[in-house]
């Protein structure tokens, strides 16, 4: 599995990250949600989980839980 993140994109994810205050990176993951099945779920991850996948571009990091 690969993320990548261009240097805007990081760019943005540390402004946001410096405005909430506090945070670790940005978490990615799916859930299930109406007909079509799943949603993308975009959240700040206030600390790194033992099940978490780490991407670390561009001083961000992107946390992306690890399959079951």
């Amino acid at each position: 599995m690969s993320i990548t993140i261009t240097e805007n994109a990081a760019r943005q994810i540390r402004k946001q990250l410096q405005k909430r205050g506090s945070g670790v990176g940005l978490k990615l993951g799916v859930k299930t949600s109406g007909c079509s099945g799943y949603a993308y779920v975009l959240d700040y991850a206030d600390e790194i989980a033992g099940d978490d996948i780490v991407f670390d571009q561009h001083d961000v990091k992107v946390l992306v839980k690890a399959d079951d």
